[in-house]
């Protein structure tokens, strides 16, 4: 049976704000974690060393739950670790709004179906501000719109085309659009005359 490709218009949920710049992938899981076979029980480790005061944002009661994180600039800088976006996602985020991203890790992002779009630090700051504010509040990321809407009224953002019609289309599930067309692969393999198509 072919596998629905997952296209990615919109993301609705509470928020949660990290502030500071130059964030890195050392901080979102540190390095003792890459040793995982499997990406499995990542999301309880993300930011395992700054969360040892037990203030961290990841750790209060009002931001459990939340699905859309809110940064600030040059987010996921540092080694190119595909551990840091898979953790950030198994805690729970499916989306992510910052100043800037650093690019591995927003190419990492994209595979994995995590929207990363931008806006103007005057914009982030404001929506920092209401989640800190008014934590309950849902934020709505429009992909086909480029907005991000919540109780402050709309805000535009922006993401590299390619991305986003990637996530719309859902052509970012590679494994997704392979399996979609398991049959085809099946009729061109059993052409080839160096497969042994396994029936």
């Amino acid at each position: 049976m072919a596998q629905t490709i997952s296209k990615i218009t919109t993301v609705t949920g509470r928020g949660i704000p990290l502030l500071g710049n130059d964030i890195d992938t050392d901080r979102i899981i540190p390095a003792r974690f890459l040793r995982c076979v499997t990406f499995d029980g990542l999301g309880e480790n993300v930011f395992a060393d700054d969360r040892t005061g037990g203030n961290h944002a990841f750790d209060q009661a009002q931001y459990q739950g939340a699905k859309i994180l809110v940064v600030n600039s040059n987010f996921g800088c540092g080694s190119s670790r595909e551990h840091a976006p898979q953790a950030i996602m198994r805690w729970g985020i499916q989306a992510i709004i910052g100043e800037s991203f650093a690019e591995i890790f927003l190419g990492n992002c994209v595979a994995i179906g995590m929207p990363c779009v931008t806006a103007t630090p005057d914009i982030i700051g404001q929506l920092q501000a209401l989640i800190a504010q008014s934590p309950n509040t849902d934020l709505t990321l429009d992909l086909d719109q480029l907005t991000v809407t919540g109780d402050s009224g709309s805000h535009p953002v922006s993401i590299k085309e390619g991305n986003r019609q990637m996530l719309m289309s859902g052509t970012w599930d590679a494994c997704g659009q392979l399996l979609q067309g398991a049959e085809q692969i099946k009729a061109t393999a059993a052409n080839l005359p160096y497969v042994a198509w396994s029936r």
